[in-house]
This record gives structure tokens, sequence and C-alpha cells, in this order.
């Protein structure tokens, strides 16, 4: 393994089969807020029930990702992070097929649920199988690889609901795409670390209110959830209820939530590949995110009270604002970083589904607040509440660039 270049590290099969998944998981992920105004109209919703239930299927997919990533994180640590990579992929794929075919708000809810739970497993596993299978300095780019390719899955699957007849065979696509992913599955190999501590009977594996029993533990847990909220402030309010926006700011153009949200992640995927490079550089993780936490936060302010006339503009400030909250890969990997190998599975997997969990508490807050103030004011004080806690919580966490990962959680 030593002899083998950044090259040959940096695209060997592990790494490749990761960002394919994490492709086919924001494919899937994101498939519903794109197709969220024209399914729920064929469904015969109206503008406002299309605004409420729309909120509310979100709300539901976002609780099976907050339960599923407990749920694979557990399994991540006590039967390999291979066995989560199968069975979540199962369940997402089967769930998103079933999509496909759905007639009513109620059932669609509940197979967004499902896909949730299924979906939850593909990234913090990823993540942690790079992270171990790498050199300590090349995790940085290699999860900004898995997070830069994966990200491009929600550009694909925009264009795959404007080319591929619509709403219901963009989820036939997707579900496709997972089992053939399944395929190439079978060539990776587990984590070497972990096949290490499997031999060590003694060791508990996997025990999630293992990272509740410390105070540090917690305190590192809490904060690397409160770093990546500002990213699902930008993705589930700003660029997921555009089309309200774009009304409110008297833009004439029809504003659509699924463009918008292709364009923030056009941005994203780009800030996912720069921030990997910028914390190789910089040498620090901390840096990295704390710069394009700023720059989010910019963005945010120039979105809501800006002025925004165009639709042009609009989107454009989407692309900005994907690209600020491209830390993404970075945030994940302090995560895996910061706990030893019986629970990294576990804290890498629960903490990125915690922070898509948030969403429920963002958008049930964003909604609350709407009718007593603008929809600006309304969205300004969730997204005050994000990046206070995310700055704090990168200021003040441990620096994990260049650490050795091969230790255990007592």
């Amino acid at each position: 393994m030593k002899n083998k270049t950044t090259i040959q590290h940096l695209f060997s099969i592990p790494v490749i089969v990761a960002a394919l998944g994490y492709f086919v998981d924001i494919y899937d992920l994101l498939l519903f807020g794109i197709v969220r105004v024209p399914s729920l109209k064929e469904l015969g919703l109206n503008e406002e029930q299309i605004s409420s239930v729309g909120k509310d299927i979100i709300n539901w997919q976002m609780g099976g990702l907050l339960l599923g990533g407990i749920l694979w994180g557990i399994l991540g640590d006590k039967k390999g992070r291979l066995s989560v990579l199968f069975g979540s992929i199962i369940t997402y794929s089967l769930a998103n097929i079933a999509c496909g075919f759905v007639q009513d708000p109620t059932t669609y809810g509940l197979l967004r649920f499902i896909a949730g739970v299924g979906l939850a497993g593909e990234l913090g596993a990823g993540i942690t199988l790079v992270s171990e299978i790498l050199p300590k300095e090349l995790r940085a780019l290699g999860s900004s690889l898995v997070a830069g390719v994966g990200l491009f899955g929600a550009v694909v699957a925009y264009f795959t609901v404007k080319e591929f007849g619509g709403w219901r065979n963009a989820y036939f696509v997707g579900g496709g795409l997972g089992i053939t992913l399944l395929l190439l599955r079978i060539s990776v190999f587990e984590s070497g670390m972990f096949e290490n501590l499997k031999q060590q009977k003694h060791i508990q594996k996997g025990n999630f209110f293992a990272l509740f029993t410390n105070k540090d533990r917690l305190s590192r847990y809490l904060k690397c959830i409160a770093i990546g909220v500002p990213t699902w402030f930008v993705i589930g309010i700003l660029a997921t209820f555009a089309n309200e926006f774009g009304k409110a700011m008297g833009i004439q153009e029809n504003i659509e939530p699924g463009k918008a949200i292709m364009f923030c992640y056009i941005g994203l995927a780009f800030g996912d590949l720069s921030s990997g490079v910028i914390s190789q550089f910089l040498k620090s993780r901390k840096k990295a995110v704390a710069i394009l936490l700023l720059m989010s936060l910019i963005c945010s302010i120039v979105y809501l009270y800006a002025g925004i006339q165009t639709a042009t503009a609009l989107y454009t400030t989407c692309v900005c604002a994907g690209f600020s909250v491209g830390y993404w890969a970075m945030f994940v990997t302090i995560g895996a970083e910061q706990f030893g190998t019986n629970l990294r599975a576990t804290a890498a997997t629960t903490i990125p589904n915690m922070v898509r969990g948030a969403v429920i508490g963002m958008t049930s807050l964003f909604a609350y607040l709407k009718p007593s103030m603008s929809i600006f004011d309304a969205a300004a004080v969730v997204g005050i509440i994000a990046f206070a806690m995310a700055f704090y919580s990168i200021f003040t966490i441990p620096e994990t660039h260049g650490k050795d990962l091969d230790f255990l959680e007592e």
C-alpha cells in the first residue's frame, strides 16, 4: 500500500464505489425536493396544500434519515462498513421504485420515510471506509472526491425528471441506479482497521448511547452536528422554498424549486472538491470549514436582503450559496476523525443524518414564523440560530488534520 501513488490511492476501487454510491444517494435524497411541486400537483393538491403537505413529506423523509442514521451507524460498527452499504442501498432502491407508483400523499410520505431510512447509511459508511483505507495525509482529498462526484447526483436527478418523461420515471431510474450500484459493491473490501477490531471480542462496538455517557465525547458529537446545520439551512430552506422567496421578491418569472436545488448542488459539488484542497493546503480542517462558513453566511444575507429581482440572479446566488456550504465532505470527515474505530461508523453515519433531521425543526420554525413576519425575516431567524451554533462549534472542536485513526473509544 505504501508503494501506491497518490493517484492510485485516490482512484482505488473503494473510493470510486463510495463516490458512485454517494452519487446515487444524493440523486434519490434530492429527488422529492425536485419533483415536489409537479408530483403533488398530479396527485390533485392545490398550491397551499403543495406547500404544507410537501413540507410534511420532506419531514417524513428527514425523520427516516434520523432513525436510519442510528440504525446503520450501530450496524456499521457491529457488523462492518460493507454490510451497511449493502443493506441501505437495497432499502432505498426498492422504496424509490415504489414511489414511481404512488397515488396518494399518505403513501408518498410513508415511502419517503422508508427511503430516508435506507439513504441514511450511504454517506457515513462510505466516508468511514475511505477514511480508514486511505493514508492520513490523503483523507481530506479522498472525502472531497467522494462528495464532489456524489453531489452531481442532484444535477442528474433534475435532468432525468426533464428528459425521461416526468417524475415517476425519475424514481424508476433512481431505483435502477441503486440496484446497479449493488453489483459494483461486490468488488469492495472491508476496512483493515475494522477487520482488526473484529478480533478484539472484549471491545464494545457500535454503542450509540456511549456517545452520550462521556462529557467530552458528547461535546465533540454535538459540535460535529452543529457544524453541518447551515448546509441544510441553505438546501432545506433557501433552495427548497425558492418559489415562495421568488414570489415575495416580486420576480415575474416562475421560480422552480427543483432548478434552485440543482443549481445549489452544482455549487456544492465544486465546493466539496475545493474544501479538501483548501484543508490540505492550510493543513487544517477547522480553517477550511470556517472560511466556507463565513462565505455561506454572506451568501445567505445576499439571498434574503440584497433585493434580488430576476430569476437569473436568484439561481446564481443559489450556485454561490451551494459552493459556500461545500464543506459537507470536510464536516463528515471531521465526524469520522473525532471518534475511535469502535464508534466511528456510529458517529460518522448518525452525524450527517442528525443534521438532515434538523431540517424538521428548521422547516417547522420557518412555517411557524411566516404568518407573523416576512418570509425573509422568518428565514433569517432560522439562519441566525444555525450559523451561531456552527461558528461556535468549529472554533472550539479539536483539530483532526493528520490525526492517526487507529484508536478506540474507551
